[in-house]
């Protein structure tokens, strides 16, 4: 019987089939369809601009940033650099200052930094694009993101507080 329906499973075996009835084709006047098709050709940046980003995980953004130097930038500007260690050890330096040493970890959707300079959590979302990293500081809808400018695996250069004074 494989295959096959048994007679008792099939309740509608033998009845009617009927076709739905067929409809003249409808003409639509082509100075109709010109506009309609440029207002679909002009929803699909707004279509693509809802596109939901998810944050990176913990575990995406530690394969993606652990031996790396990634330089921030804002505004168009440089804003600062963070070397990543293993084991989640950072050294950060806003530009033209000294120095931090830390550690990230995650919160949820966030990675938060701890330097030894200030215990207060620093917490950020970090999208991955196509150019590189992008985060967004938490707690702070309208601020402006930071966006990688440029990723290197070399040691940063970490000059101690005074020196050539």
């Amino acid at each position: 019987m494989t295959g096959q329906m048994p007679d008792d499973l099939s309740p509608f075996r033998g009845a009617p089939v009927r076709s739905a009835p067929r409809s003249a084709p409808v003409e639509v006047p082509m100075r109709l369809l010109v506009p309609a098709f440029a207002l679909g050709l002009a929803a699909l940046p707004a279509l693509s601009a809802t596109t939901v980003e998810r944050p990176m995980s913990a575990e995406a953004f530690e394969r993606y940033s652990t031996g790396k130097t990634l330089t921030y930038g804002a505004s168009g500007a440089p804003y600062g650099i963070e070397r990543y260690l293993p084991g989640r050890q950072v050294v950060w330096a806003f530009v033209g200052q000294e120095c931090r040493y830390g550690q990230w970890y995650p919160a949820g959707d966030e990675i938060c930094f701890v330097y030894e300079t200030d215990p207060l959590p620093q917490c950020w979302v970090f999208y991955a694009t196509p150019g590189g990293l992008r985060a967004h500081f938490s707690g702070d809808p309208d601020g402006e993101d930071l966006v990688e400018v440029n990723q290197s695996s070399e040691d940063m250069p970490c000059p101690g507080p005074k020196v050539g004074a």
